[in-house]
């Protein structure tokens, strides 16, 4: 009889311990913008953020080493383009990319890299750009309205300089990969300015349950 209830005890001591000691709803507000996470006891968590006319979202896993929270989404990071066709044509470098909703094919930024620097150009509202570089090691391309880790289009093996590119759902969702937060009292605070909050003071306060 005793072993029953000692193997039960220890069985709810483990449990408990191995509950995150984040758990609960934590709220960032400020002017327009709304984000905020639940976490869960099983180490889960879901992500809202809310801009404007802009709404974001993720779902996920956590960890926490010390007073760090990490996060990892089930977003794969830099995917939110997908290549429809590539060709080498002429000179220059031609992208250009394609979405049901037109409003999305503006603010789309390309980076081309020759060696270490960087040129930056930006889709016209047809999205396209259009550039007279003549040769380029990489090419990355990031859109301004979901910011999250660039995608890669053209690395130094690919000598092709027309590309035609559509856009993917995941750009609505939220990798936060690079992207940590400091666990203070019932606040998570972000270790640095980053690509889903660039500004500073940000702090995720724990939102109380009224009784």
């Amino acid at each position: 009889m005793k072993s029953i209830v000692l193997f039960f005890a220890i069985f709810i001591n483990v449990n408990v311990m191995a509950q995150s000691p984040v758990t609960g709803a934590y709220e960032f507000h400020r002017q327009e913008m709304v984000a905020g996470f639940n976490f869960s006891a099983d180490w889960k968590f879901e992500f809202f953020y809310s801009y404007g006319a802009l709404d974001r979202s993720a779902t996920g896993s956590f960890s926490i080493s010390g007073d760090t929270l990490h996060l990892k989404s089930d977003k794969e990071a830099g995917k939110d383009f997908t290549i429809k066709s590539q060709s080498k044509e002429g000179g220059g470098y031609r992208i250009q990319f394609e979405d049901n909703n037109k409003f999305l094919l503006s603010n789309i930024r390309c980076s081309f890299f020759v060696g270490n620097e960087r040129k930056d150009e930006y889709t016209n509202e047809d999205g396209i750009i259009e550039t007279d570089l003549l040769n380029c090691d990489k090419i990355y391309v990031y859109h301004e309205l979901f910011p999250d880790m660039a995608t890669l289009v053209k690395d130094i093996k690919n000598t092709n300089n027309r590309f035609t590119l559509t856009l993917n759902s995941s750009l609505g969702q939220v990798s936060f990969q690079g992207i940590d937060f400091k666990i203070e009292d019932n606040k998570l605070i972000p270790l640095m300015k980053n690509y889903i909050f660039p500004i500073e003071e940000v702090e995720f306060k724990k939102k109380e349950i009224n009784q």
